[in-house]
């Protein structure tokens, strides 16, 4: 996904990793034992994470949209890691409001369709060969924007959960490489298929985010359990 796109996540470049230290290995083989894990130099980190799709406000008034998957939740804070070169990145530096809509994993062949493409014209060096430019992003996903309530930036209609946002911190990561977002989440927005009945709750049994796991696209198996803090368990905790 982000080889191409405006965010930290699918198919964004990452700078190497640091390599473990030797004394990492030292215990094991100083028993004379064979080492249980293997010390590894991955390309990438992205080691399971829900896809988002990022709608923001380009400065001529039309939206830009952007898939990554460097996403999480702090209460009603929603954490975005951004490629520094990225449309979406230099959008919330001056235009804070932002819509974050979560696709299902059916939905991943749009998601990758935004894969290649950037709002940024022209195309920043430092992104993967093959990225083009493109003004209409929503269009050239097959995907289909709606109003939001309170922010300019429009949802994406078909994903079934969208949170409309502000980024209320835009700072660059340590490397200096990326962009990481703090937005506070101002309204929420849930299909009703996967609410449970007269209630705010998002059932966990009908929802399931697309996950992005080493540049492959997966969505959830069947429930294992929950958290003794579930408000909608189905069995005894931890079974």
């Amino acid at each position: 996904m982000n080889s191409a796109s405006t965010s930290a996540g699918p198919g964004a470049t990452a700078p190497p990793t640091a390599p473990a230290p030797v004394s990492a290995q030292a215990p094991a083989q100083a028993q004379g034992q064979a080492p249980s894990h293997q010390v590894i130099e991955p390309s990438v980190l992205y080691f399971g994470t829900p896809v988002v799709l990022l709608s923001t406000e380009n400065a001529d008034g039309s939206f830009n949209l952007a898939p990554m998957s460097s996403a999480w939740a702090l209460g009603r804070t929603i954490v975005l890691g951004l490629g520094g070169e990225g449309q979406t990145a230099r959008n919330l530096a001056v235009r804070p409001e932002l819509v974050i809509s979560l696709p299902a994993p059916a939905q991943w062949p749009a998601v990758e369709r935004l894969a290649p493409l950037t709002g940024r014209n022209p195309v920043p060096e430092g992104k993967a060969a093959g990225c083009r430019f493109e003004p209409d992003k929503f269009g050239a996903a097959g995907l289909r924007g709606e109003p939001s309530d309170l922010v300019r930036p429009p949802r994406v209609a078909t994903c079934p959960l969208q949170f409309e946002a502000r980024a209320e911190r835009v700072r660059a990561d340590v490397s200096g490489d990326f962009v990481i977002v703090e937005a506070a989440v101002l309204r929420v927005h849930a299909d009703p298929r996967i609410v449970v009945p007269g209630t705010h709750h998002v059932d966990p049994a009908a929802w399931s985010p697309l996950v992005y796991n080493f540049r492959h696209y997966f969505g959830l198996g069947p429930e294992l359990g929950h958290t003794y803090r579930s408000e909608t368990p189905r069995s005894p905790a931890g079974g």
